[in-house]
């Protein structure tokens, strides 16, 4: 990220450096953060000035409210009601629907969660995005 050599980075670039450091926030924690700086060259960082916000994201508690909206959404698919869904139907909605994924990257990111039957248990799913934690790389 750091494209002059200085050992900064552009504070436009916090969010992509975060994500790319496995976290995951929003666009107005972002804004926050940067003081809503928006345009490239407006402010470069150190790493003293990285950290602590890079702390502050890791840190934050996710909402529980957040895990149930994931919730009450898969729900739409589990047509029998008990924590269910078909893979087939979860991989359409992340290859087809808001930021569309890859192929590659649905098969990474339900590597684990698929059953015999092709079935996903979806708040184990939802559980797994939402804490961030490590989902396997399939080779």
């Amino acid at each position: 990220f750091d494209k002059k050599g200085d050992n900064k980075i552009d504070a436009v670039q916090v969010g992509d450096c975060l994500r790319a450091l496995n976290l995951n926030p929003t666009q107005a924690d972002v804004l926050k953060i940067n003081g809503g700086i928006q345009a490239e060259g407006e402010k470069r960082m150190t790493i003293e000035e990285f950290m602590p916000i890079y702390q502050q994201i890791a840190l934050k508690p996710r909402d529980a409210d957040e895990f149930n909206d994931f919730m009450e959404g898969f729900k739409v698919f589990d047509k029998e009601g008990n924590g269910i869904m078909a893979g087939a139907e979860l991989r359409h909605v992340l290859t087809a629907l808001g930021e569309k994924l890859t192929d590659e990257e649905v098969d990474q990111i339900l590597a684990g969660h698929e059953n015999a039957q092709g079935e996903v248990h979806y708040e184990d799913f939802i559980r797994q995005i939402i804490t961030g934690a490590p989902i396997p790389i399939v080779q």
